[in-house]
């Protein structure tokens, strides 16, 4: 055998004993492949997983991850290709360091001298981007202003890194690293490292997301990459996934009785039992290629829906259907029309029409006929829906620029602008209790008059009558999200879409 060959060995059997450090247990946790001592740290870390919270529990030891070399415990799973890390992490105690760190990490392999990234929150609360971009390399440090967030984000896309970090409630704080090739067949994942090999170090990760990120020629309504439906606490903002598929469900409803959830998906129209999660397609006749405006009565006894109606070339027309299912009603004459809203009293719909290229909000009573045209401002109205008082209709409009929430009274007048922010704001949803809106806000680069998938969207909180919205969820989702009123009966949860989730 030639020197290089002999060389070549040692390498390989040097690489495997560095792995073999890492002290590996394969056992699957949440959606999480495999847990890790990397780096031969003095105390054994340990994981567990809570259903139906969702939440991971790490304890690990280790002396840092930090210089040349890495000793810390690690939860991870293999990785291709672009995604999102998402999580919400909490230290548990006081702690027996201040720069006990943990946080969400991609790495090239297991070894302690690992090329690496890492979004870390020290126990502190410095907040800081951590990377070693060769193996062996010296970990290079961006500090962030932000000190303490407990919402942490790391992307990859291509050879850039971005990492958002905020407290939740509010925006992300962005920081990016470009040109860094980590190689493929990464390890991803959530981190603990107690920064001193005396003790260990507690920290609890919940609302923890993997995000497939969709290609960037992807075709749209055609190219789909996964569906996961949520429920959220609104107080708390904990998150439960409570189903998932390799295609596109939609919009989800919450019927009265707090039971159900109606979601659309493939043009058909699903009851969703929480309690058994099983779902059976509602029979809606010949509306089979209905999209993902369907909105409840007040009472739950009818729906209306937006069926792509062949006599209209495939344009969005407006019919209701008895919520048990049946033969469809037609009540828009014209078309495009696309349902938003019931009135409290179960009379009228309100929807978003183009007339003449024009988009505008109208009204319409239940039995069809005539239809009152509420908005003229130029620009795309969209997304209205009553109030439960049925003094004033909220909707979004992009007449001043971004798309915004608006008010107005029932008869179109008295047109109030509520948000003013540098978000594209949409679909306000009022709260059982009449005092608080939920919308979903696009960033500003995408298209005001837009709303489409896969996008790094917020949901968010604010007050009836306008003031600051407050961040409650944050994921990869955006077209079919939340179009429609999603407020569970008791104003304490809503439920929502999010796309890519593993």
């Amino acid at each position: 055998m030639n020197r290089n060959k002999i060389l070549g060995l040692l390498f390989f059997l040097i690489i495997s004993l560095s792995d073999l450090n890492a002290q590996l247990r394969t056992s699957k946790v949440g959606v999480f492949e495999m847990f890790s001592d990397i780096g031969s740290p003095a105390i054994a870390g340990s994981v567990s997983y809570s259903e139906p919270a969702q939440t991971y529990r790490l304890t690990g030891s280790g002396s840092n991850i930090w210089f040349g070399q890495d000793s810390f415990s690690f939860l991870s799973k293999r990785m291709n290709g672009d995604f999102i890390l998402q999580t919400q992490v909490q230290f548990i105690g006081e702690g027996y360091e201040p720069h006990r760190k943990a946080g969400l990490m991609i790495r090239s392999s297991l070894a302690p001298n690992s090329a690496v990234i890492t979004c870390t929150v020290h126990g502190d609360g410095l907040a800081a981007f951590q990377y070693r971009t060769t193996t062996g390399g010296t970990m290079q440090e961006i500090k962030l202003t932000i000190k303490a967030p407990d919402v942490l984000q790391l992307e990859k896309k291509g050879n850039t890194y971005t990492l958002s970090v905020a407290h939740f409630g509010e925006v992300y704080q962005v920081e990016k690293l470009e040109s860094i090739d980590l190689g493929q067949d990464l390890l991803a994942g959530l981190f603990i490292c107690s920064h001193n090999n005396a003790f260990s170090e507690e920290a609890v990760f919940s609302n923890t997301r993997v995000y497939k990120i969709a290609p960037d020629n992807f075709i749209p309504y055609k190219d789909y990459i996964g569906s996961a439906l949520e429920i959220m606490d609104v107080a708390t903002g904990h998150r439960e996934i409570v189903a998932s598929i390799p295609g596109s469900f939609q919009a989800p409803n919450w019927t009265p009785d707090g039971k159900t959830l109606i979601y659309n998906e493939s043009g058909l129209l699903y009851n969703f039992d929480i309690s058994t999660r099983s779902a059976t397609v509602i029979n809606t006749d010949f509306a089979k290629k209905n999209n993902n405006d369907h909105v409840l009565t007040f009472d739950g006894k009818q729906l209306g829906i937006s069926h792509h109606s062949l006599e209209d070339e495939g344009r969005s027309v407006i019919y209701t259907v008895p919520v048990t299912g049946g033969v469809p009603k037609r009540v828009t004459d014209k078309s495009p029309s696309y349902l938003h809203g019931w009135s409290p009293d179960n009379q009228f719909l309100i929807y978003t029409a183009e007339r003449e290229g024009e988009p505008d909000i109208y009204k319409i009573s239940k039995d069809g006929g005539k239809e009152i045209r509420l908005t003229t401002a130029k620009g795309l109205d969209d997304g209205s829906e009553f109030s439960l008082d049925g003094k004033y209709i909220y909707f979004t409009s992009t007449r001043t620029g971004l798309m915004q929430v608006w008010r107005m009274t029932p008869d179109g007048k008295n047109q109030t602008q509520l948000t003013f922010d540098e978000l594209n704001n949409w679909f306000p949803h009022v709260s059982p209790d009449n005092k608080s809106l939920v919308i979903i806000s696009f960033p500003k680069e995408v298209p005001a008059n837009k709303h489409p998938f896969y996008q790094r969207v917020y949901i968010r909180l604010m007050p009836i009558n306008g003031g600051e919205p407050k961040v409650i969820a944050y994921l990869y989702g955006g077209q079919g999200t939340i179009n429609v009123p999603s407020w569970s009966p008791d104003g304490k949860k809503i439920a929502f879409v999010s796309n890519g989730t593993f």
